[in-house]
């Protein structure tokens, strides 16, 4: 998972925190890469899909190797490819599924993604969900909030 500066965000601001000291308001936009098993893990259950199995399965051009996860309403498994971060699919475009089953499997990936490497790190972690749909997450850092 890339993470990067947004160069569309307003200027960073700066707060104080309660021992005096200084704190910048971080934005950042995530470039997603499926690399991580228990993430995917993570995601499915948020989801309320089956767990992903690691399988070959059957597209309708091909087979794929991977954790085979099942999104409702697809004809076909998405394949999570963690060694290179891909993901192998047909959906023939919408007509065998849904983009959004997969909008949200992203972005349940992304927020479980940084969930776990947070609290590997020691941070806490809240999220906030908004009216457009996306989640806004706030890690707490011992003295302040990335």
């Amino acid at each position: 998972m890339k993470v990067r500066p947004d160069t569309k965000a307003a200027p960073l601001k700066t707060f104080s925190n309660q021992e005096g000291g200084q704190v910048i308001s971080h934005i950042v936009t995530i470039e997603t890469q499926v690399r991580d098993a228990i993430a995917v893990a993570a995601a499915c259950g948020r989801l309320g899909l089956t767990a992903a199995e690691y399988k070959t399965v059957k597209l309708f051009s091909g087979e794929a190797t991977g954790l085979a996860i099942e999104l409702p309403g697809w004809r076909y498994p998405v394949v999570a490819k963690c060694e290179t971060g891909e993901l192998a699919y047909d959906n023939f475009e919408g007509r065998w599924g849904e983009q959004k089953e997969l909008d949200r499997f992203m972005q349940a990936y992304a927020v479980e993604k940084c969930r776990l490497e947070a609290r590997r790190r020691g941070h806490t972690i809240t999220e906030q969900p908004l009216q457009d749909g996306s989640i806004k997450v706030t890690v707490q850092v011992a003295g302040g909030a990335a």
